[in-house]
């Protein structure tokens, strides 16, 4: 774990020289295919080195950051075009990463928190140094204090299990049981907030509208799955509690999930709509973890790769109409059919992965998601039956208030697509749907 870790570090001072966006692009995706060929174990913790180590679970998120990396990289073509401190931007997106890859590989708890936290400056610094509008600042500031306000409390409680047990490491914790309301309180609710679950969601369209195309895909794709990490590692010290207190998660998350999903027909900016489509998506993460039951795990692990890819996908696409149109407002962008045929199919490619159409894993994950939770409780089905038809409802409504329609009279000069953001498109189409073959990874940890 340490030879990436000293790559990445490596690959900083390739920022400071004149002519490197794609040289760094190509680093990441060489790291993604010599991590992919790492020895793997199904069961217990490998690759330890020092103090990092990864199973199941960080593993596969690590590969969904290093991919998404990549793919940031190649989506910010403008930033290269326009030369726009393209510099800063590439040792930003490293050492995002490199906050991203210590956090999913770490050990030890208290650790886990420090980099948890810090993956949050970059971030910030994406969102506030290449957003788009001036109301930037006030989103970072959503983001930046929902976010520190709900992790103090996660502070406190590391160091209580510090006090208790004399030892940080995450795999020892298995074997203890707590049984103390504060202390899960105050464990779980930074991660319900990074999540976010429904009630404390409202940074996240914040950040998605203001951020730049690289902000959006890194916090749609892997910002929201280290809530559902920390939930992964927390749960396992607090069984006991979570058994006297998880309907009451359960329940927000469904509720949550199917107002939210209402919510999303209600949108005018693309952005939004697939913010708010992102909370939906994770809500049923919640609810699934929250059922701490084999299918829920696995659902949950198999949901958050497969939005990951679907979700960032989605606002590359978002992004592409917008570098051509300079607006994200549906009602500007209609009938793209008209003009980019081949964009249309793409769109539709990705709408449907994200209704959980076969054979994404979108799918996979929501029908063990879907088990869980029915047979925690049978009266879960309405709720589940309301957000599985919505979610497909308001992918159609994008779809085709975006794709059909009479088009806008002011696009008096358009170009279509190029065959980067084909390609970057594919590269998020094809793991998103061939990792199917391959669920047995995801099945049986």
């Amino acid at each position: 774990m340490m030879k990436y870790l000293m790559m990445m570090i490596f690959m900083m001072p390739m920022c400071l020289k004149y002519n490197m966006f794609w040289m760094v692009q190509f680093m990441f995706m060489f790291m993604m295919f010599m991590f992919m060929n790492m020895s793997v174990s199904i069961m217990n913790f490998f690759n330890l080195s020092y103090m990092f180590g990864c199973d199941m679970i960080s593993y596969g998120l690590i590969l969904l950051s290093i991919w998404i990396t990549f793919l940031m990289i190649m989506a910010s073509e403008s930033l290269n075009k326009n030369n726009f401190f393209k510099n800063l931007f590439l040792f930003n997106i490293i050492f995002l990463m490199v906050m991203l890859y210590l956090t999913f590989s770490t050990m030890n708890l208290f650790l886990f928190y420090l980099f948890f936290e810090s993956s949050l400056i970059p971030t910030l610094m994406l969102i506030i140094g290449w957003g788009y509008q001036p109301e930037r600042i006030q989103a970072g500031m959503y983001l930046l204090f929902y976010t520190l306000f709900a992790s103090l409390p996660l502070l406190m409680g590391i160091f209580y299990i510090y006090k208790e047990m004399n030892f940080m490491i995450i795999y020892m914790m298995k074997f203890y049981d707590y049984n103390l309301i504060m202390l899960y309180l105050s464990l779980i609710f930074a991660f319900l907030v990074k999540m976010p679950m429904y009630f404390v969601h409202l940074w996240l369209p914040k950040a998605h509208v203001e951020a730049p195309i690289s902000g959006s895909m890194i916090l749609a794709a892997i910002m929201l799955k280290l809530g559902g990490y920390g939930l992964f590692r927390m749960l396992i010290i607090l069984q006991k509690m979570n058994l006297k207190l998880s309907y009451i998660w359960v329940i927000i998350s469904l509720i949550g999930g199917f107002y939210i999903s209402l919510k999303c027909f209600c949108q005018i900016d693309m952005k939004s709509l697939i913010a708010y489509s992102s909370v939906a998506h994770m809500s049923l993460v919640i609810g699934g973890l929250m059922t701490m039951n084999y299918w829920g795990f696995l659902g949950s692990y198999i949901l958050m790769i497969g939005h990951g890819l679907c979700s960032s996908g989605m606002f590359c696409l978002s992004n592409i109409n917008y570098e051509r149109l300079n607006s994200r407002s549906m009602f500007i962008n209609k009938g793209m059919m008209n003009f980019m045929p081949s964009m249309s199919l793409w769109w539709f490619l990705l709408m449907s992965s994200n209704m959980a159409a076969p054979p994404s894993l979108n799918l996979m994950g929501e029908i063990s998601l879907i088990n869980s939770l029915v047979s925690w409780s049978w009266w879960s089905m309405i709720m589940l039956m309301m957000i599985s038809f919505f979610s497909a409802g308001y992918s159609l409504y994008l779809y085709s208030f975006t794709q059909h329609g009479k088009y806008n009279m002011s696009i008096y000069s358009f170009y279509s697509g190029t065959s980067r953001e084909y390609l970057m498109l594919l590269l998020h189409w094809m793991p998103l749907n061939i990792l199917v073959l391959k669920i047995d990874y995801s099945m049986i940890w």
